[in-house]
């Protein structure tokens, strides 16, 4: 079959239309190696917060090698795929159509499979983990009552019984008696204990080192605003508080900025958690950016809610007691935080060194070393109260 003669009219139509695609797909992939190049280390620590699981040399190797990637991706699409792409956009364009309509098509039909999909937020993603957590409205997840669930890390077998009230306790049948005098903690894994027995867990070491009875409000996973949202409910069934003591690590900061579960927005005012679409919510996850106004608000969301947390304690006659571990040498970033966040703000505070190599097997939970060197600095400060 002989192929149809196109005029000149024509001709020079398409030849002008191959420049300017071409020129638009250089100009594109001229722009990725450019953002490459400019997302320098500098840039990625300001937007990929610290991490408490992914240790900075793995995130660093990780960004390193985005970038390659994308700068590699760039110059192929100038220097190798400009004129291929081009022929299929231009010589075959109900070819390219039909690609980019399926293209639609395949995202729309993963947004309709994921919106099957109970989607957790990103500090919950296991729903049989150990301790068991239950929805809550106002607070995102508590800790299943009444209930002794059981793990094997580094070949022990560690027992996490809940009590009535949601509090971690030795036994189930021996509950924390809320009319004793007692120091309450409020935090996540590393106060609630994870990975160590009850005796060797913060709380229950500084009662060891006190003689005050201990109440651990700790649930795994919660940012410094769900603290602060379950000792609000918790605190008053007190009778004799004696201190309440919360706990802040820059490698924690970016829970705070979450908004994928109930969580405090500016005033302290609590807020539902924020409905995306489930394709964004799970490109977050994967690429936890943070942009500059991001992070502004969630230093200065912070200094209010551990405000709030120390006003609530005195409130009730307690002193409030602020702990800063430094598990491992401070790096840069993390230092920058902690200023930021507490130094700035004016917040008082006790850093405790903790040796890296004083982390559970296979976690970087502190161990029972650890969690006594935590402990016998909070009885030390507050035995001067």
């Amino acid at each position: 079959m002989t192929a149809p003669v196109l005029s000149p009219k024509t001709v020079n139509r398409l030849r002008a239309s191959r420049v300017v695609v071409e020129l638009a797909i250089a100009a594109v992939g001229i722009a990725i190696v450019v953002g490459a190049v400019a997302a320098n280390q500098r840039w990625l620590d300001r937007h990929f917060l610290p991490s408490f699981v992914v240790p900075r040399a793995w995130y660093v190797l990780i960004e390193t090698a985005v970038r390659i990637g994308a700068a590699a991706f760039g110059a192929a699409l100038t220097l190798i795929l400009r004129r291929p792409l081009t022929r299929l956009l231009v010589d075959t364009p109900m070819q390219a159509a039909r690609l980019a309509i399926a293209i639609l098509l395949a995202l729309g039909a993963s947004e309709a499979v994921l919106r099957r999909v109970h989607l957790r937020p990103g500090e919950w993603l296991l729903p049989a983990e150990e301790p068991r957590r239950q929805p809550d409205a106002r607070l995102g997840w508590t800790l299943v009552p009444r209930r002794t669930g059981q793990v094997s890390i580094g070949g022990r077998t560690i027992d996490y019984a809940i009590d009535a009230s949601g509090y971690r306790v030795r036994r189930v049948d021996d509950p924390v008696d809320p009319r004793r005098p007692t120091v309450v903690f409020i935090g996540e894994s590393i106060v609630f204990g994870n990975g160590l027995r009850w005796d060797e867990s913060i709380p229950a070491q500084v009662t060891a080192l006190t003689g005050v009875q201990s109440a651990n409000l700790a649930v795994n996973g919660y940012s410094n605003d769900q603290a602060f949202l379950r000792l609000q409910q918790e605190l008053p069934r007190f009778e004799h508080p004696v201190a309440v003591v919360s706990l802040f690590m820059p490698v924690l900061f970016g829970r705070n900025l979450d908004d994928d579960r109930p969580h405090l927005g500016p005033g302290l005012t609590w807020q539902p958690a924020t409905e995306r679409m489930r394709l964004s919510s799970l490109a977050r996850l994967l690429v936890p950016y943070r942009s500059a106004d991001a992070v502004d608000r969630g230093v200065t969301l912070t200094r209010d809610v551990l405000r709030a947390t120390a006003d609530l304690a005195r409130s009730r006659g307690a002193a409030a007691l602020l702990v800063v571990p430094d598990i491992g040498p401070e790096d840069e970033r993390e230092a920058a935080i902690r200023h930021r966040v507490l130094d700035e703000g004016g917040l008082s505070y006790v850093r405790v060194d903790v040796d890296a190599q004083w982390h559970v097997p296979s976690d970087e939970h502190p161990d029972a070393r650890g969690a006594h060197a935590i402990a016998s600095a909070i009885a030390a400060r507050l035995a001067r109260h």
